[in-house]
Formats: C-alpha cells, sequence, structure tokens
C-alpha cells in the first residue's frame, strides 16, 4: 500500500475503487486479491480443512474402534464436519487478523471494506456463508459472485462487509532516470505546483514502460501527459514531450529528496534539546 497525501489535496480528482480514504484523512491505494489467487487460495484452504476432517476421524475410529454405535458415530462425523469447515475457519481468521493458510500463501488479507481488521463476526458470517457457496456448490456460487464485483468478493464477503486485500506487492526495480541534459538550464529557474496524484502515477508509469510501447502509442501518450502536466509547470521548455516528462519527475523527484533532508537536518538539531533535562537537572 502507497500513500498518496492529504486528501484535501484530492478535492477534484474522484476516488477510484482501489483507493481508501483512512481516519486522518489519508489517501492509500489498495489492492483486492484477483479471483485467481481467491481460488487458489481457498483451494489449499479447503485441503487442509479436509485433510483435518480426516485426522480428526482417523483419530476417533483408533480410540474408540468398532464398539461405538451408529447413530453415535453420526452425532460425532456431524460434529466433527461443522468444526473443520465452520469453527476452524472461523477462529483462524479472528486469531490472526484476516489470514489463513491459503491467503498466506497468496499474500493476501480478509479486511472490511474500510481497512480495518475483521472481528468474530465477520469471520463468522464468512464461514457460514462460505459452507453453502464453498461446499455445497463447489466454489461456483462463490466464483460466479466474485467475477461480478470489482473487489472480486464472493457472497460471505458481500454479506459481511469484507474484501481480501492483496499485501503481496512486488519490488520496484525501475531504474531512476536523471535530468536530461538540454533542460539543466530551465531546471534552476522552473516553478512546478504539486502534481494529482493520479497524473503523477500515470507520468512514472508511462516512463517505466515506453521502451515497451510502440513509437506511436509512445509518442501519442507522452503528448497527451505533457499536455495534462503543462497545466502545473511554468515556463514551459521548448523540449519534446518525453523529454519534458523525465524533466518534470527529475524535478520533482530532486526538490523534495532536498525537502526531505533540510526536515531530517533541522530535526537532528533539535534532537539534543528534546531529550536533554530542564535547567541542567543531572541525569541520574
Amino acid at each position: 500500500m502507497a500513500e498518496h497525501g492529504n486528501v484535501a489535496d484530492h478535492g477534484e480528482y474522484p476516488l477510484n475503487e482501489f483507493e481508501l480514504v483512512t481516519g486522518e484523512a489519508v489517501m492509500l491505494d489498495v489492492r483486492p486479491a484477483s479471483v485467481i489467487l481467491r481460488a487458489a487460495g481457498t483451494i489449499i484452504d479447503w485441503l487442509a480443512y479436509l485433510l483435518l476432517f480426516v485426522a480428526m476421524a482417523l483419530l476417533v475410529t483408533w480410540l474408540v474402534g468398532d464398539s461405538i454405535d451408529t447413530a453415535l458415530t453420526r452425532a460425532l462425523g456431524i460434529f466433527g464436519l461443522v468444526f473443520s469447515i465452520l469453527v476452524v475457519p472461523m477462529t483462524v481468521e479472528t486469531l490472526s487478523g484476516g489470514r489463513s493458510l491459503g491467503k498466506l500463501a497468496i499474500g493476501a488479507r480478509i479486511v472490511r471494506d474500510d481497512g480495518g481488521a475483521i472481528q468474530l463476526r465477520h469471520a463468522f458470517i464468512r464461514a457460514l456463508v462460505g459452507v453453502m457457496e464453498l461446499y455445497f456448490t463447489f466454489g461456483g456460487l462463490a466464483a460466479m459472485t466474485a467475477l461480478l464485483n470489482g473487489r472480486s468478493k464472493r457472497l460471505g464477503d458481500l454479506l459481511a462487509g469484507t474484501y481480501s486485500q492483496h499485501e503481496r506487492v512486488p519490488a520496484d526495480n525501475a531504474p531512476v532516470r536523471g535530468l536530461p541534459l538540454e533542460l539543466g538550464e530551465w531546471a534552476e529557474t522552473v516553478d512546478i505546483v504539486r502534481l494529482p496524484d493520479q497524473l503523477s502515477r500515470r507520468i512514472a508509469q508511462f516512463l517505466r514502460q515506453a521502451s515497451r510501447l510502440t513509437p506511436e502509442s509512445r509518442a501519442s501518450l507522452a503528448a497527451g501527459l505533457a499536455g495534462e502536466a503543462s497545466a502545473f509547470v511554468s515556463p514551459l521548455p521548448a523540449a519534446p514531450s518525453e523529454v519534458f516528462l523525465l524533466g518534470v519527475a527529475a524535478v520533482r523527484r530532486d526538490r523534495e529528496y532536498t525537502a526531505l533532508m533540510l526536515e531530517r537536518n533541522r530535526l537532528e538539531r533539535l534532537q539534543p534539546v528534546l531529550e536533554r533535562f530542564p535547567h541542567g537537572f543531572p541525569n541520574r
């Protein structure tokens, strides 16, 4: 998840389905797990709970042997089944904060729609509805429901107000590109106001993928993004669109880095004052 600053800076830019505003008015970019990932995690969980049920059945058979009657055998079988596919999933998700063996494997976690941790009632609703949509229909109802909404929610998630959040984000190993040489003088005097975060992400994504685009698409996308970014830059350089975008990204990165270093230096100078005792009081 990536923070995108205070929501006040985004008043005229609508939230998309992957953006979440916290109680501190901070916008977060969160990604729900896809249907395929959720299916893989569900299969792992299903196999784990099935093995648990088989292990319980074998343990009961080994302990009591053939001395148990048919009615008690059926009762114990029903109890073991309910315990394996309802009580255990509910308990595991509650105690682990929305995780399970399958979710650990795919890098996901069940969270509330507002991004908070789930409670016992959320896990109970998901597990109870999951008995019908995952076991009675062999996952068919869950898959059909997940394909019809943007966050890949199954029926249990819709009723509980939860969704599966994908937390395993790949590392960004893209090389850092410096300021183009022809924009050196322009960078010393240019005024660049804060760009909208959505526009900044689109520019960064274009610059990472530009080398893999066709020349026509590359030129068209660069021209469109340069036109949007030009409203926040003054003066505009006499440079091609892609070079202009490189310059804007480099200047913003360097200036934000400089501002962060100045803030850190000021905090380091204040640290002794904040930590020492007042009026020369001895440290005992």
